[in-house]
């Protein structure tokens, strides 16, 4: 998986194929798996959101559609858990059997290596107007919006969403994941946090006392979902990237207020405006660091003038829990791949694998694994990844190993870092680091000046190049013992 030139991973990665076009259709291939999992008549206040809690922690446990919900309009459904098991390589398009690693591999060799994008298309009309909902008959409430956590301030309508919005200057589409808040029954408030591109769009349109126009699509395509969850260019619009993964356009339709683009087999959108300096308390809302980090706090707040759903829509929900779990594991396969492509452009050579740990939130905790050619070359990789626009929102810690190390294995990423790396030779630090208020660490006092700075720990746990050939060999078996205890022994583990 190291050598580019006769990777088997690589020619049979060429091999996928994404097989749904919307969430109804991706619920039928992972019914196929054997891993959905419908539950009727849990209620909205406590049993959806304890059971997602469960859940999420378990890799391996199944997708969830929560149906009959008292309170709620019959026939509305909403959906949890949808990466993990197989289903995960599925809605990558990769086959059943690839590890994580491996996933993440192919994601980048196949998706991001060459990243192409085909723009999105406008059609009349699609599943997503089956039902229009305007004026005094929007009501949010009426639709299986649970209280997710414990200690939540109100009901989040969006964790598995994605908001759409346009740059008021230059006037290109963003596609970002950002939380949101039901206040009532015709508004909503969400947070984004500073840097990222829908607070950057947000903040030009406060600075023109101009409204900005929103969508936000609650129960959309989880491809489509997968890649507003990552850190994509800059003044590129995502539904063009899905479209390029997908081969075709995506299919959008135009928002009958904002005149956004709408993805026309979405199963339901709210669309609306938020006005200059109209504001309300959002929060708390349990993170995915584990805390409550932001607390309540003024945010802005969408009016909401339209909601379009499809017949008996499905609601996505995927929201965060202490890691790890669900979006640690999502985020680990696309982050993981896109900082390995940031560091290899930045001209970093040999680096043979990244993985952005799910304990960490796919954020906290990275683990890079290099061939090493020169000295130095660690203390580079590990500052490009701490730095690299993928990797440098929320970090705090960056692993550089040798490539006989397994960097998605928590164990043995562990093992190199104490047993190659010195605490005072082999720890580098960065300050001032572009972080969030949803750091635990960041102290109250920061937090209150606008400072959301953190630092970096850059830990080079390689073998130090200038005498590597005399490091203590490693007390393991080669691969051709370990394969033969294997085949000989491994019926002992099962």
């Amino acid at each position: 998986m190291n050598d580019d030139t006769g990777n088997p991973l690589r020619t049979a990665a060429k091999q996928h194929r994404i097989a749904y076009e919307d969430l109804r259709e991706w619920m039928v291939e992972v019914e196929k798996l054997g891993e959905l999992r419908s539950i009727k008549g849990a209620s909205w206040q406590e049993d959806i959101g304890m059971a997602t809690e469960l859940v999420q922690h378990d890799e391996n446990a199944p997708c969830l559609v929560f149906d009959e919900v008292p309170g709620c309009t019959k026939g509305f459904r909403i959906l949890t858990n949808f990466f993990g098991g197989k289903r995960k390589n599925m809605t990558l398009g990769f086959p059943l059997e690839y590890s994580k690693l491996e996933l993440s591999q192919a994601f980048l060799d196949n998706y991001m290596q060459d990243l192409k994008t085909i723009p999105h298309e406008f059609v009349e009309t699609g599943p997503v107007f089956e039902n229009v909902i305007t004026g005094d008959d929007i009501d949010v409430t009426r639709f299986p919006v649970p209280l997710w956590h414990d200690q939540d301030g109100g009901r989040y309508i969006g964790t598995g969403s994605y908001n759409i919005t346009i740059d008021p200057d230059e006037k290109w589409i963003n596609v970002g994941t950002y939380r949101v808040m039901v206040h009532d029954k015709n508004t909503l408030g969400f947070y984004m946090s500073p840097g990222k591109h829908g607070r950057i769009h947000r903040d030009k349109y406060q600075a023109r006392n101009e409204p900005m126009p929103v969508v936000i699509v609650v129960g959309g395509d989880p491809l489509q979902f997968l890649v507003a969850c990552s850190e994509m260019p800059y003044g590129v619009c995502e539904l063009d990237i899905a479209g390029g993964l997908r081969g075709k356009a995506v299919k959008v339709v135009r928002g009958k207020v904002t005149g956004l683009p709408i993805p026309a087999n979405a199963e339901m959108v709210i669309e609306g405006f938020v006005q200059p300096n109209n504001r309300r308390l959002e929060g708390p809302f349990g993170e995915w660091t584990g805390y409550y980090g932001s607390d309540i706090r003024e945010e802005p707040v969408l009016d909401i003038k339209a909601i379009y759903h499809r017949n008996d829509p499905v609601i996505m929900g995927c929201p965060p829990q202490r890691p790890p779990e669900e979006q640690a594991r999502y985020r680990a396969i696309t982050r993981s791949a896109l900082i390995r492509k940031q560091i290899g452009n930045a001209g970093v050579p040999d680096v043979t694998s990244v993985w952005a740990h799910e304990v960490g939130g796919a954020r906290m905790l990275l683990g890079v694994s290099i061939k090493q050619r020169y000295s130095g070359h660690a203390k580079q990789a590990g500052h490009v990844a701490a730095m690299c626009h993928a990797g440098a929102y929320a970090g705090k810690y960056v692993i550089v190993v040798d490539d006989d190390i397994d960097v998605s294995n928590l164990e043995d990423l562990i093992w190199a870092m104490l047993t190659r790396s010195d605490p005072v030779e082999s720890i580098d630090f960065i300050t001032n680091a572009w972080s969030t208020p949803l750091d635990p660490c960041i102290s109250p006092e920061k937090k209150d000046k606008g400072d959301n700075t953190n630092s970096r720990a850059i830990i080079d746990a390689c073998r130090p190049f200038h005498w590597r050939d005399k490091y203590p060999k490693v007390n393991m078996p080669t691969p051709e013992t370990a394969r033969r205890a294997m085949e000989k022994f491994g019926y002992l583990l099962k």
